[in-house]
């Protein structure tokens, strides 16, 4: 990959430099070594479904040149709602790989996919809940996980359905039978093996994720910006290690939400029921959602 070294600092006319500005030139300088593009955003201005884009603004270049580089079959890291995520397309079989390859990711932990639409959720997965709640839920800090559509690439978690080991914090739980879905921040959902495959969906409270979503025109899958095992991410210099095996690091800043607890991820793929696999950052505002609008019957699981 022929990679270019370019950061794009995002400062009003006339703005003095802010404390920020120190990381983004230290990340300029090791750009040349590490041969990835870093991309500086300002913080969104609002949580819409697009990106103000005035003319040929630096936001659009921005996103012009992430959706290129996962065209091409790279590997970016990107901000979310929660904390920061590796993104490929999840069509792209050997993207997937590469995106297991860069994190030391155990082969047999799946993966998540990100959409820009709820509209969108209804083409890679097989949704029993009405159109309504996945409104309230959707865009947030939260993972719903579905049957699965045939559109989806089946390269992307083949095993979901046939997996007889969990694994939970990096411990093995041979007592039962399950198989294991994993979405982008690290969660494990759990399934009984005769169950359907199961896939996690994310549309981020994120502008540019999902206005990126938007224009890739097909899901992202996602996993958090780490190696695996590691402690999740809220900032681009605390995944510098995996910068050289990236095309683009998209830096959005600190995300706002330091907890690291990543999404709440709950398995709605039973009708009139709900499973919450983590808890996650917005656990109480999703059982509420769940259980007192629209009246299912759930299982907080365990913390």
């Amino acid at each position: 990959m022929k990679s270019v070294c370019n950061i794009a600092g995002f400062l009003k006319p006339g703005a003095a430099p802010s404390p920020a500005a120190a990381p983004s030139r230290l990340g300029a300088e090791m750009c040349k070594e590490l041969k990835t593009k870093v991309l500086r955003l300002l913080p969104p201005t609002s949580n819409g479904p697009s990106v103000q884009q005035g003319g040929q603004t630096d936001g659009a270049e921005i996103l012009s040149y992430t959706v290129k580089a996962l065209k091409e079959g790279h590997v970016v890291a990107v901000p979310t709602d929660t904390i920061y995520g590796l993104a490929c397309l999840a069509q792209n079989s050997e993207a997937i790989r590469k995106t297991y390859d860069i994190k030391g990711r155990n082969g047999q932990k799946p993966l998540a996919i990100c959409v820009g639409e709820t509209r969108d959720i209804y083409k890679y997965c097989k949704v029993p809940v009405k159109e309504p709640l996945l409104a309230d839920l959707l865009p947030g800090p939260v993972t719903l996980v579905f049957e699965r559509s045939e559109v989806l690439n089946t390269d992307l978690n083949p095993f979901t359905s046939v997996s007889p080991l969990l694994q939970v914090g990096g411990t093995e739980n041979k007592a039962s039978n399950k198989c294991l879905i994993h979405d982008c921040q690290s969660s494990v959902v759990y399934v009984c093996p005769c169950a359907p495959q199961l896939v996690g969906v994310r549309i981020p409270d994120h502008a540019f994720m999902r206005r990126l979503c938007q224009m890739c025109g097909e899901p992202l899958a996602l996993t958090s910006a780490n190696i695996s095992s590691h402690t999740s991410t809220v900032a681009v210099h605390e995944f510098q290690e995996l910068w050289p095996k990236l095309a683009v690091v998209v830096d959005g800043g600190p995300i706002g939400d330091q907890s690291r607890l990543g999404s709440t991820v709950v398995n709605l793929s039973v009708r009139g029921k709900y499973s919450i696999i983590r808890p996650g950052c917005a656990l109480s505002s999703t059982v509420d959602v769940l259980e007192h609008k629209y009246g299912l019957s759930g299982d907080l699981g365990e913390e």
